[in-house]
């Protein structure tokens, strides 16, 4: 019997954790190994969350083997699809299309005539404001019809950028400049329960960590820092600890920026941030209700009304809750 609801309950969160995944994997530009690990940690856990309070019996050891396989097959599939299957986008002529040429990460396909057909494209773009006229409207709608996503030019545009073109402040479909309050309401529950499964599950990995890097270099485990967060209301952000405590040189502006070959980075510091495990603290953030799995950056003080004066409509982004991960967060580090 718990041979049989463990298997159960891991195909249950093998596929809800899958087709997870295969949605975040379209969009352009978008680095979806690194959405792996927190996409089947919150499938698994959402799932064996629900049979623990139901108190049915099941194996935690065929549970985690389940876990690891699906997250190592998945690691294993996404570094293979990158080398021998990389994105394809069919460019359509017309409109605002010239200036991505110069966006890598893709290949393009820059086709003049509605009888090219790209085999295995996995995906169409267009300037859906432009006057293509009738023909490249059927050749659209066709592709449209085969199941190949059909991008707006812009939409690629900003997936592959990270920056998003804002011409005017729009309200949404209520009338307002706030995003829907039931769906952010809705999402926070979401975040908060599988925040606690998983703080639950990782306490031991997360103490584990947090030893090396004790061990390391001198100074705590957890780095402290007051960043710009929701509704523009500053909140202390929490970070396994990837550098060396600073000896206070530079300005404010400076230190908060990291750079690539930063020689303050620790040898197990540069492992966490490849990783993204240096973010895992955050779920205690996100257990306060301060962040979100899915959000902007929270940036530091300093750089947040360095942007805010540089930037229009900036400060806009503190409408939504930070997030651990997001386009920044993966593209950036």
């Amino acid at each position: 019997a718990n041979l049989q609801a463990t298997v159960a309950a891991a195909v249950i969160a093998h596929l809800v954790g899958f087709l997870s995944y295969r949605r975040i994997g379209n969009f352009p530009g978008v680095a979806a190994a690194s959405y792996i690990l927190p996409t089947f940690a919150l499938s698994y856990g959402a799932v064996f969350l629900t049979i623990f309070f139901f108190r049915f019996e099941y194996s935690r050891f065929q549970a985690a083997a389940s876990f690891t396989q699906s997250t190592l097959w998945y690691f294993g599939l996404s570094l293979l699809t990158r080398r021998l299957d990389p994105y394809r986008l069919v460019v359509i002529p017309g409109g605002d299309v010239e200036r991505l040429k110069t966006l890598p990460g893709v290949h393009w396909f820059w086709i003049k005539s509605t009888s090219t057909i790209i085999e295995r494209a996995s995906g169409v773009v267009v300037d859906l404001r432009a006057d293509l006229g009738a023909e490249w409207e059927r050749y659209i709608a066709d592709r449209a019809l085969s199941g190949t996503p059909v991008y707006h030019v812009k939409q690629v545009r900003e997936s592959l950028t990270g920056r998003v073109e804002i011409e005017h402040l729009s309200e949404n479909t209520l009338g307002s400049l706030n995003p829907n309050q039931a769906y952010l309401k809705i999402k926070q529950a979401v975040d908060w329960v599988s925040a606690l499964v998983l703080i639950i599950v990782l306490s031991p990995v997360l103490a584990l960590i947090a030893l090396l890097i004790r061990l390391d270099s001198d100074g705590p485990a957890l780095f402290r820092q007051q960043r710009m967060g929701y509704r523009g209301k500053i909140c202390t952000v929490y970070k396994f600890r990837s550098m060396r405590q600073h000896s206070g040189a530079g300005s404010d502006k400076e230190r908060a920026i990291t750079r690539h070959d930063d020689d303050r980075i620790t040898r197990v510091g540069r492992f966490l941030r490849k990783s993204r495990i240096d973010e895992l603290p955050q779920v205690i953030n996100i257990l306060r209700g301060e962040m979100s799995w899915i959000g902007p950056r929270p940036e530091a003080v300093v750089l947040s009304q360095w942007y805010e004066a540089e930037l229009p409509f900036y400060r806009y982004r503190h409408i939504v809750r930070p997030g651990i991960s997001g386009w920044a967060q993966v593209n950036q580090g």
